[in-house]
């Protein structure tokens, strides 16, 4: 079975191929630019050099043929006909309290998310475009629905409910929902097996830290508080987003400056974060670089994003009582030392003392590192995050018959013995290129002896 995943953004639609029978990925790539000038499909092929092709895309229909087309170009693409792709996963970022788990899509599902999207105003439009989209290219095929959201609905109610007028959550849905649930539920399983342990007695906390940035307390195995709340605002300091503030600090500031709501939404989702920090930088490695050159904001700009996920690490430390493993994913979780370090500093209290050595060689998305020295009782982990490889075994299950809420179902990388093939042959090359990291990659103990 073949199988195609999607991810569509206001403006993009990732995409990856994978060889079920196999178990291999055959494609991955990126629209940019859906609905914009400029539209540019980056599609990569194992063994096949990268293709980068303009082509204009006015709406996510034109981004999903052109994907297809590209699929089973002769040259370029991975199969020959879009008839052997025999199912579609498709990412939503808001499952509201209605859904628990992954669903297959059908008119009434995609009512229920058109009725929520309101809570997702930045995500869950682009996500049903991207569904509505792909059953018109693909209409004889099952599509699923795997949401951020769901991995969350483990949360106890003291967690998820604001200190609000209960008829706000009553009436309206307003709650903490969380969000980056499959990244979160990968690299839980995954830091489990690391750890040698039954997923269902792990506690450890993880920190996925993006352009998006949150983190998720995990107690026997399951959610039971992250920093996201209602929408992906809350919580850390992220590329662009504020995280958590005052509540009145917005009020404030358009009494002060006449701005509108709609001019405060978007300076605080789209001009803040380490944005709004720097004044000119978005990128972590661009912040680095600055601060080694003397920028004092670029340096402000790390120090206060590690302070933040170091406040949250104690904080659901003390949530879960007492903790495995704290873990980093996500491209600055897995290539961004500096922000690591900050993150960790002082924290040999709690059991955790960071190896400064490991922790700057641990930059790969190919292998899972650890980056505190041996005698540390609670271990710091780098897991690369896979996400497409959840929500293609999910709509594999799915359509199999198979498939349950994750603590009734057993994922294939939760085995000690689980390789993903395709990172496995290219770590050789980041080892060649970072002398000691091969040192700091972990086994799982079962596949140590």
């Amino acid at each position: 079975m073949i199988i195609l995943t999607l991810n569509c953004g206001s403006s993009s639609a990732k995409y990856q191929l994978y060889d079920w029978s196999n178990k291999k990925g055959l494609a991955t790539g990126i629209v940019e630019r859906v609905g914009i000038d400029g539209s540019v499909i980056i599609h990569k092929v194992p063994g096949k050099e990268e293709l980068k092709l303009l082509h204009p895309c006015p709406s996510h229909i034109e981004a999903i043929q052109l994907i297809m087309d590209t699929l089973v170009d002769p040259e370029k693409g991975a199969i020959a006909s879009m008839d052997e792709v025999k199912a579609v996963g498709h990412r939503v970022v808001h499952g509201g309290e209605k859904f628990k788990k992954s669903v297959i899509v059908d008119d009434s599902v995609l009512e229920e998310f058109r009725s929520i999207q309101s809570l997702a105003p930045l995500h869950n439009p682009a996500n049903i475009m991207g569904i509505e989209a792909a059953r018109k290219v693909l209409p004889k095929v099952p599509h699923c629905a795997i949401m951020d959201t769901a991995w969350h609905q483990t949360m106890p109610s003291m967690a998820y409910t604001y200190a609000l007028p209960y008829s706000w959550y009553r009436d309206h849905g307003v709650r903490r929902y969380g969000f980056h649930g499959t990244s979160f539920l990968y690299t839980a399983k995954r830091a489990a097996v690391l750890l040698g342990k039954d997923p269902f007695e792990t506690n450890i906390v993880i920190a996925h830290i993006g352009n998006g940035a949150s983190v998720c307390a995990v107690k026997n195995g399951v959610s039971v508080d992250t920093s996201m709340g209602l929408t992906p605002l809350e919580g850390l300091i992220m590329g662009t987003r504020c995280g958590d503030i005052d509540p009145a600090i917005p009020f404030y500031m358009m009494n002060r400056t006449g701005m509108s709501p709609a001019d405060m939404e978007s300076t605080l989702n789209k001009k803040s974060g380490v944005l709004g920090i720097t004044e000119r930088f978005v990128d972590r490695r661009d912040i680095e670089d600055a601060a080694a050159q003397g920028d004092e904001l670029a340096q402000l700009s790390i120090d206060a994003e590690g302070y933040r996920i170091r406040k949250y690490i104690g904080a659901y430390a003390a949530a879960t009582g007492g903790i495995d493993a704290v873990v980093f994913t996500a491209g600055v979780g897995e290539r961004g030392p500096q922000v690591r370090t900050v993150a960790l500093r002082g924290l040999s209290y709690m059991g955790i003392t960071i190896d400064e050595e490991r922790n700057d060689l641990s930059m790969t998305r190919n292998a899972e590192t650890v980056i505190t020295t041996d005698d540390s009782p609670v271990k710091a982990f780098v897991i690369p995050t896979d996400e497409e490889l959840v929500m293609t075994e999910d709509t594999y299950a799915l359509v199999e018959g198979t498939y349950d809420v994750h603590t009734k179902f057993t994922y294939s990388f939760q085995k000690p013995d689980y390789v993903n093939t395709e990172r496995a042959a290219s770590v050789g090359k980041d080892c060649a290129k970072r002398p000691g990291l091969d040192k700091i990659i972990v086994t799982p103990p079962a596949a140590r002896s």
